[in-house]
Protein backbone atom coordinates (compact mmCIF):
# COMPACT_ATOMS: atom_id res chain seq x y z
CA UNK A 1 0.00 0.00 0.00
CA UNK A 2 1.32 3.58 -1.06
CA UNK A 3 0.17 5.61 1.97
CA UNK A 4 1.90 2.75 4.37
CA UNK A 5 5.09 3.16 2.39
CA UNK A 6 4.93 6.89 2.87
CA UNK A 7 4.25 6.67 6.60
CA UNK A 8 7.85 4.40 7.33
CA UNK A 9 9.89 7.39 7.12
CA UNK A 10 7.64 9.29 9.28
CA UNK A 11 7.37 6.60 11.58
CA UNK A 12 11.31 5.84 11.90
CA UNK A 13 12.01 9.82 12.79
CA UNK A 14 8.77 9.26 15.43
CA UNK A 15 8.88 8.39 18.89
CA UNK A 16 5.56 6.10 18.96
CA UNK A 17 5.82 2.67 20.76
CA UNK A 18 6.94 -0.25 18.46
CA UNK A 19 3.30 -1.70 19.51
CA UNK A 20 1.56 1.46 18.09
CA UNK A 21 3.90 1.37 15.14
CA UNK A 22 2.86 -2.20 14.52
CA UNK A 23 -0.76 -1.79 14.92
CA UNK A 24 -0.69 1.28 12.64
CA UNK A 25 0.75 -1.29 10.16
CA UNK A 26 -1.76 -3.75 10.68
CA UNK A 27 -4.68 -0.91 10.43
CA UNK A 28 -3.25 0.83 7.45
CA UNK A 29 -3.35 -3.36 5.70
CA UNK A 30 -7.09 -4.08 7.12
CA UNK A 31 -8.71 -0.91 8.71
CA UNK A 32 -8.30 -2.28 12.36
CA UNK A 33 -6.41 -1.90 15.31
CA UNK A 34 -6.59 -2.21 18.77
CA UNK A 35 -4.35 1.02 19.27
CA UNK A 36 -5.83 3.09 16.11
CA UNK A 37 -9.57 3.58 17.38
CA UNK A 38 -11.97 4.80 15.21
CA UNK A 39 -15.06 4.59 16.27
CA UNK A 40 -17.30 4.82 13.56
CA UNK A 41 -16.76 4.05 9.84
CA UNK A 42 -13.84 6.25 8.58
CA UNK A 43 -12.37 5.69 4.99
CA UNK A 44 -8.71 3.80 5.75
CA UNK A 45 -6.87 6.37 3.91
CA UNK A 46 -8.07 9.26 5.53
CA UNK A 47 -7.49 7.84 8.68
CA UNK A 48 -3.46 6.73 7.69
CA UNK A 49 -3.30 10.92 6.46
CA UNK A 50 -4.34 12.01 9.67
CA UNK A 51 -1.77 9.19 11.41
CA UNK A 52 1.21 10.59 9.07
CA UNK A 53 0.49 14.15 9.98
CA UNK A 54 0.49 13.14 13.99
CA UNK A 55 3.82 11.22 13.48
CA UNK A 56 5.62 14.65 11.43
CA UNK A 57 3.95 17.26 13.55
CA UNK A 58 4.87 15.83 16.54
CA UNK A 59 7.74 13.54 15.77
CA UNK A 60 8.77 13.40 19.83
CA UNK A 61 5.79 12.40 21.17
CA UNK A 62 5.66 9.06 22.69
CA UNK A 63 2.22 7.80 20.60
CA UNK A 64 0.98 4.64 22.26
CA UNK A 65 -2.45 4.69 20.91
CA UNK A 66 -5.04 7.26 19.43
CA UNK A 67 -9.20 7.90 19.49
CA UNK A 68 -10.67 9.70 16.37
CA UNK A 69 -13.96 11.34 16.65
CA UNK A 70 -14.28 13.35 13.03
CA UNK A 71 -16.80 13.31 10.14
CA UNK A 72 -16.18 12.45 6.49
CA UNK A 73 -16.56 14.29 3.34
CA UNK A 74 -15.53 13.84 -0.52
CA UNK A 75 -12.98 16.44 0.07
CA UNK A 76 -12.44 16.37 3.81
CA UNK A 77 -11.95 15.42 6.63
CA UNK A 78 -12.58 17.26 10.38
CA UNK A 79 -12.75 16.38 13.81
CA UNK A 80 -10.15 15.74 17.37
CA UNK A 81 -7.64 13.01 17.50
CA UNK A 82 -7.14 12.21 21.26
CA UNK A 83 -3.30 10.71 21.88
CA UNK A 84 -2.35 8.81 25.01
CA UNK A 85 1.29 8.39 25.32
CA UNK A 86 3.57 5.68 27.05
CA UNK A 87 3.61 7.69 30.41
CA UNK A 88 -0.22 8.04 30.78
CA UNK A 89 -0.95 11.73 29.09
CA UNK A 90 -3.01 12.21 26.79
CA UNK A 91 -3.13 15.03 24.09
CA UNK A 92 -5.88 16.02 21.81
CA UNK A 93 -5.68 17.83 18.49
CA UNK A 94 -8.42 19.47 16.24
CA UNK A 95 -7.67 18.91 12.28
CA UNK A 96 -9.26 19.38 8.90
CA UNK A 97 -7.89 17.81 6.35
CA UNK A 98 -8.85 19.36 3.19
CA UNK A 99 -7.78 18.50 -0.72
CA UNK A 100 -10.06 21.31 -1.93
CA UNK A 101 -8.26 23.49 0.73
CA UNK A 102 -5.17 22.51 -0.90
CA UNK A 103 -5.94 22.93 -4.21
CA UNK A 104 -7.03 26.35 -3.88
CA UNK A 105 -4.10 27.25 -1.74
CA UNK A 106 -2.24 26.26 -5.22
CA UNK A 107 -4.57 27.84 -7.65
CA UNK A 108 -5.34 24.71 -9.46
CA UNK A 109 -8.69 24.66 -11.25
CA UNK A 110 -10.13 21.24 -12.97
CA UNK A 111 -12.21 21.37 -16.48
CA UNK A 112 -15.23 22.31 -14.30
CA UNK A 113 -13.78 25.61 -12.71
CA UNK A 114 -13.39 24.16 -9.06
CA UNK A 115 -10.71 23.49 -7.56
CA UNK A 116 -8.78 20.57 -8.46
CA UNK A 117 -8.99 18.48 -5.39
CA UNK A 118 -8.05 14.85 -7.59
CA UNK A 119 -4.80 17.09 -8.25
CA UNK A 120 -4.15 18.41 -4.83
CA UNK A 121 -4.58 15.10 -2.88
CA UNK A 122 -2.35 12.72 -5.22
CA UNK A 123 0.37 15.22 -5.40
CA UNK A 124 0.38 16.35 -1.94
CA UNK A 125 -1.34 12.92 0.17
CA UNK A 126 -1.04 13.82 3.97
CA UNK A 127 0.11 16.97 3.65
CA UNK A 128 -3.24 18.70 2.95
CA UNK A 129 -3.88 19.77 6.51
CA UNK A 130 -5.90 23.72 6.71
CA UNK A 131 -6.51 22.63 10.22
CA UNK A 132 -3.93 21.25 12.82
CA UNK A 133 -4.37 22.67 16.59
CA UNK A 134 -3.70 21.22 19.96
CA UNK A 135 -7.09 21.60 21.97
CA UNK A 136 -7.32 21.40 25.97
CA UNK A 137 -8.46 18.26 27.16
CA UNK A 138 -11.24 18.11 29.37
CA UNK A 139 -10.25 17.58 32.92
CA UNK A 140 -11.28 13.87 33.81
Amino acid sequence: MRMLAELQPLLDASGVTPEFRADLETFALTGQAERVAAPRHHPRVKVLRLLAQLVHAERALPIDKVEVDARTGCSDYTGTLTVFTVDGGARSFEFTWCCAWRAEQQGWIDGWGLPDQIRAAHEFGWDCFEVWQEKALAPS
